[in-house]
């Protein structure tokens, strides 16, 4: 039989393994082109590719609270005007 300590170091590694894994929540699968007005926008997160998800993509949040899948900001320059909204309108309320 396996010594305590040696079940506890085995332990220790696996914990420490899945502590290091970049394991994401949600992945965008699909990323729409369509473009959103900045008003409905209160948050954003940029989802880059092989980071975790198949692609890359901008998960935009909405007032009601949805999240939806719209392509990276290096695609589309409408997607980082909105980044840049957002990021004015957080630095205003510091």
């Amino acid at each position: 039989m396996a010594s305590p300590v040696a079940a506890l170091l085995l332990l220790g590694v696996i914990c420490f393994m899945f502590a290091a894994a970049e394991v994401p929540v949600d992945c965008c699968l699909t990323a729409s082109p369509r473009r959103l007005p900045s008003k409905n926008i209160v948050s954003y997160t940029v989802q880059d590719e092989g980071k975790g998800c198949a692609i890359g993509a901008t998960v935009l949040v909405t007032k009601s609270g949805r999240n939806l899948c719209v392509v990276h900001p290096k695609e589309n320059p409408w997607v980082q005007n909105i980044i840049n909204i957002l990021e004015k309108k957080k630095q205003a309320s510091q």
